[in-house]
């Protein structure tokens, strides 16, 4: 009977370790599997980064024991970056904050990467162009700006991302709206740079994201003249839009949160869920309205469509430009 007993004991035993043994070698869910690492293909400080490390910030909390790790890759104007999403593994654990020159590249012969390459998952801004100068300069409408560029043609220093990039882009359909001529100067590794120069009055204009030069704005040194919206700003409520003006010109820098294009439903699943319930949250919304960022919720298929509606509007814009 003890010799039973003993039996009984070590096989409860055995079946005890091999039950721990098994629940310990479990692998755990997605995202909780491994790190994500989230290619921001622009330089540090700029819109794009400051969206995109907001966005894992907020995610993270909505994803608790995943970790998402920024990874700044602003070469080429930001085609490192994207390529690298484009060509990675599509597990879930390669993600990339993609930017409006996605739609622009292919059709500059910069890229062959487009919005076919990617699996949307949301776009948390889509910041306009804003007309940015310094507070001292002498003119105070875009009105008064436009007859101080005519009357100074090829002098004003007009800074932009880079040639061909977005803000350039939104120069040149400025000089094209208003037959004005400026000197263009490009700052490659971002808005940051393009803000620094203004404030130092190196240049003296940008079309740019004005969420980059909000403490400068609110310190009184920079003045915003108009944007570039379909409506005005809720951060800026007091500056027009250029359609209020009477030019009918919407020009959006949106940055996207995407995978590689063959990433499983169901991992995207997951990602759009909490994409979603961040965009939507009061905390996000006030995070990014500190930030001088008016913020967004396009989700999943509505922000593919974004990506493929600016894709066709530049291929127009551009061809017709070449």
């Amino acid at each position: 009977m003890k010799k039973i007993l003993t039996i009984v004991l070590a096989l409860v035993m055995m079946l005890t370790l091999t039950a721990g043994c098994g629940s310990g070698d479990k692998k755990a869910a997605y995202p909780q599997d491994g790190d994500i690492t989230v290619v921001i293909p622009k330089a540090p400080g700029g819109g794009t980064d400051v969206s995109a490390r907001g966005m894992i910030q907020f995610l993270q909390k909505e994803l608790p024991g995943s970790k998402f790790l920024p990874t700044n890759k602003p070469d080429g104007g930001g085609v490192t970056g994207m390529v690298d999403v484009a060509n990675a593994k599509p597990d879930g654990h390669t993600l990339g904050m993609v930017t409006v020159e996605l739609a622009m590249f292919p059709h500059q012969g910069k890229s062959k990467v487009t919005y076919k390459d990617y699996a949307a998952i949301c776009a948390p801004i889509a910041a306009p162009a804003a007309l940015i100068v310094p507070s001292e300069a002498p003119y105070n409408t875009v009105d008064e700006f436009v007859a101080y560029a005519k009357a100074n043609p090829g002098k004003v220093q007009m800074g932009n991302s880079g040639t061909g990039a977005i803000w350039h882009i939104a120069a040149l359909s400025f000089e094209e709206e208003f037959g004005v001529k400026f000197k263009h100067v490009p700052y490659p590794k971002g808005s940051a740079d393009i803000a620094a120069a203004l404030a130092g009055k190196h240049i003296d204009a940008t079309l740019a994201d004005p969420s980059v030069f909000k403490s400068q704005v609110d310190a009184g040194n920079l003045k915003i003249l108009a944007v570039m919206a379909a409506s005005r700003s809720e951060i800026y409520p007091n500056v027009p839009t250029f359609k209020e003006l009477g030019h009918d010109m919407t020009i959006r820098a949106w940055a996207a949160l995407v995978a590689p294009k063959d990433t499983p439903k169901e991992k995207l699943e997951v990602l759009r869920s909490a994409a979603k319930k961040v965009c939507e949250s009061k905390e996000f919304k006030e995070y990014f309205i500190k930030q001088g960022i008016d913020p967004n919720v396009i989700i999943g298929d509505e922000c593919a469509k974004m990506m493929q509606d600016d894709d066709a509007m530049y291929a127009k814009f551009l061809g017709k430009a070449k």
